[in-house]
């Protein structure tokens, strides 16, 4: 496995970033040699906070943790990813045929129930007008919801403002 170690408002040193990948490095039997993980580092007032993001074909693995200590995100952050691919092994492996993910390494415990079966509960339709991103999000805190999709008017594609943990916005954009 790859790394790729980033850091935003931190001075990423040596050891922390060999800690980091020496943890991330444990999921390494769930992947192919070629996966490449992302390990963002960040500090937010006092919250320290740690991404990790692994691509592989068929999706990705992302988990985000926080805490007041960096070491201790990275192992809170190494918990959820392996719950992550425990809980949803059986999907997994319907979903992924090219051997991206290496399921005999994948074990499951018996404190760990596997995801429930994804059932949708209600559809909604309605129509979307082009509008700028500062309208998407006015239009989001108006209706009090924490995402709105809409046509943006500038791409003539649809996109998502979204509401983030630390209280800023977030804007998802198609590519192809």
């Amino acid at each position: 496995m790859k790394f790729k170690v980033i850091g935003k408002n931190i001075v990423v040193t040596e050891a922390l970033k060999e800690t980091a990948i020496k943890k991330v490095g444990k999921l390494d039997k769930y992947f192919r040699r070629d996966a490449e993980a992302q390990i963002t580092l960040s500090v937010q007032k006092n919250r320290h906070i740690v991404e990790v993001t692994i691509p592989f074909e068929g999706g990705f693995l992302r988990a985000e943790e926080d805490s007041q200590d960096m070491y201790a995100s990275i192992d809170k952050v190494i918990d959820s990813l392996e719950r992550q691919i425990r809980r949803n092994k059986t999907r997994l492996e319907k979903k992924v045929h090219d051997g991206s993910l290496r399921f005999e390494n994948i074990k499951l415990d018996d404190d760990v129930d596997e995801e429930p079966k994804y059932e949708i509960v209600r559809t909604k339709k309605f129509a979307i007008k082009p509008m700028t991103v500062e309208e998407a999000v006015l239009q989001m805190n108006l209706l009090g919801h924490q995402f709105f999709m809409f046509s943006n008017a500038e791409t003539n594609e649809a996109n998502v403002v979204y509401r983030r943990k630390d209280g800023n916005y977030g804007l998802i954009e198609p590519e192809f």
